[in-house]
């Protein structure tokens, strides 16, 4: 079982960070305005509480999570979002989020290697939710879709780059 002394502290950040990361690359790939993005982070945030709440969560998800809930944890993460979008495009912020999401799958099979396939299950279960969160395309909540193709995309390349299939 994978925990958070079987990793060096860089790599425990950039697992911490991929958890917010996974839904910031599908909320930018298509960005919602202030209240489809409330909405996105919501269904985040929804998707992690279910993990907590879930009695099959494994060691690394119940470690990270523990961490998130920390004020060390909190800022480890809040630092690195920072650096993560400082001065980026949107389109910058899905090609980090993807680059830190192929680290974190090295990562994991690497270091965790019998929690790596949940994990990054409880990844792209977070990037599909906030792709579900808020409805692309419309005016005022109505018409648009529930997921536009820029998320489909990005969900496909969430996949790839976790070495999973979409």
């Amino acid at each position: 079982m994978a925990i958070k002394q079987n990793f060096t502290p860089e790599e425990w950040t950039k697992v911490l960070e991929s958890i917010m990361l996974a839904g910031m690359a599908v909320s930018a790939a298509d960005p919602s305005g202030l209240w489809g993005t409330v909405k996105e982070a919501l269904a985040s945030k929804s998707a992690l509480a279910a993990s907590k709440r879930d009695a099959d969560s494994n060691e690394l998800i119940k470690a990270v999570i523990a961490d998130l809930e920390t004020k060390e944890g909190r800022s480890a993460i809040q630092n690195a979002l920072r650096k993560h979008v400082a001065g980026a495009k949107p389109a910058d912020i899905v090609h980090r989020s993807l680059d830190n999401l192929r680290q974190v799958s090295a990562i994991l099979e690497t270091k965790a290697p019998h929690d790596a396939e949940s994990f990054k299950a409880l990844l792209r279960d977070i990037s599909q939710k906030v792709a579900e969160a808020s409805t692309e395309g419309g005016f005022l909540g109505l018409g648009g879709v529930r997921v536009s193709d820029a998320e489909k995309a990005t969900l496909a390349d969430i996949a790839k780059a976790l070495g999973t299939t979409a």
